[in-house]
């Protein structure tokens, strides 16, 4: 890796990229260079191999190739599925439910819509982030047209049970979507079995290239597009597609599925030996979000009376080479400099929100690193807190 990051701990903002995603790659820009919607033969090729590429990567949630329209990310997607069905549905109605603690590109999409016209219930969480179920069941009402909740949270890694919201909504007539850029390739996920309406997934979480994802849209969901032009992708993503970040994402889902039964279990030995470590040396050590049903590689921590440290801990770990962030990565470009909502959704000051340390654990860290960082923070403690040593 080039830079002078030699220990990379924040796998939830994206991932490094795996080799054998850029082999799967660089073909595409020579044996594949048509544009898919061309009738000449190298054009043919190219629509042909999309559409080998679209059929594997739904057979990885249980969809059907129809139903996967690719787009250039997590943010377009979910903004697809939540002005796509709001516009779509109007005649319906005007309401729509979104947890507390989505991310910003819902979150700002909601408030955008609010503009427009659209009334918006934020749905409650609990201490660790899990949705009000039975506030939800009351929220629903004639005019909701659709419920939003992501899969896992990608700051405190909250695994929602979505399939029970899903089987909610279908029951009462309203489209669910679901964000699951950070549970994809992670946990199993089948939008039959869970009921969901419709799932935004990228690429660049799962060891594949940036700029690149996709929307899963039921056949039965009425949904306007966002973009208009040449009708590509069913005539809801009208550009020429980005064969090669396609071809790259689907490699990356498919190494993801070869792994979900052992790389899991891995992170989760390694995200409990950091647990314990940090435990065992610091008294005021606490976890934010819960320590059950949680993606394996995710831990939000603080430590009592550092909280205000946070940023200079930060720097000198990133001084000695350690990557590792105090939340969402997109938060980063709010000037506001806000606490962080969904710390302060499960009950957090904004002190105590701005005082988390999140690690993002992958498959390219070790064991070694795990030590290493333990070490590393240990000492810079220390440094900033004589009363800590």
């Amino acid at each position: 890796m080039k830079g002078t990051t030699k220990m990379y701990l924040d796998n939830g903002a994206t991932t490094q990229i795996d080799s054998r995603v850029l082999g799967a790659m660089f073909p595409v820009f020579t044996e594949f260079f048509g544009n898919a919607s061309s009738l000449y033969s190298c054009g043919t090729q190219t629509k042909q191999y999309l559409e080998h590429l679209r059929s594997k990567l739904a057979g990885f949630i249980n969809a059907q190739s129809e139903e996967i329209i690719f787009t250039s990310g997590g943010t377009e997607a979910n903004n697809l599925a939540l002005k796509g069905i709001a516009f779509a549905n109007k005649g319906r109605g005007n309401h729509i439910i979104v947890s507390a603690i989505e991310h910003d590109c819902i979150l700002n999409t909601c408030r955008w819509l609010e503009t427009q016209g659209f009334y918006i219930t934020y749905l409650p969480v609990d201490h660790n982030g899990f949705v009000d179920y039975e506030k939800l069941s009351r929220f629903i009402n004639p005019k909701t047209i659709l419920v939003s909740v992501m899969h896992a949270n990608n700051e405190i890694g909250t695994i929602q049970p979505i399939a029970k919201i899903g089987k909610l909504c279908q029951e009462r007539n309203v489209y669910f979507h679901t964000d699951a850029c950070q549970s994809f390739g992670k946990v199993p996920i089948d939008v039959v079995a869970q009921h969901v309406s419709l799932m935004t997934v990228n690429a660049h979480k799962i060891y594949g290239p940036k700029g690149v994802g996709c929307l899963y849209v039921n056949k039965g969901v009425n949904i306007t597009p966002l973009f208009h032009g040449g009708g590509q992708e069913f005539g809801l993503r009208s550009t020429t597609e980005n064969l090669a970040g396609i071809a790259g994402f689907v490699k990356a889902a498919e190494l993801c599925m070869n792994e979900l039964e052992t790389e899991p279990k891995r992170l989760l030995a390694l995200r409990n030996k950091l647990i314990s470590e940090l435990q065992s040396r610091f008294e005021g050590f606490y976890i934010n979000g819960p320590v059950l049903h949680r993606l394996p590689g995710n831990l939000n921590f603080a430590i009592s009376g550092l909280e205000g440290e946070t940023i200079k801990i930060l720097l000198f770990l990133d001084e000695k080479g350690i990557a590792v962030s105090a939340g969402s990565a997109c938060s980063n470009n709010d000037t506001t400099k806000s606490a962080s909502h969904v710390l302060q959704a499960i009950g957090r000051d904004q002190f105590e929100a701005r005082g988390a340390i999140r690690i993002g654990l992958g498959r390219f860290n070790t064991e070694d690193e795990i030590d290493h960082f333990i070490e590393s923070f240990i000492s810079i403690v220390k440094k900033l807190k004589p009363i800590f040593s």
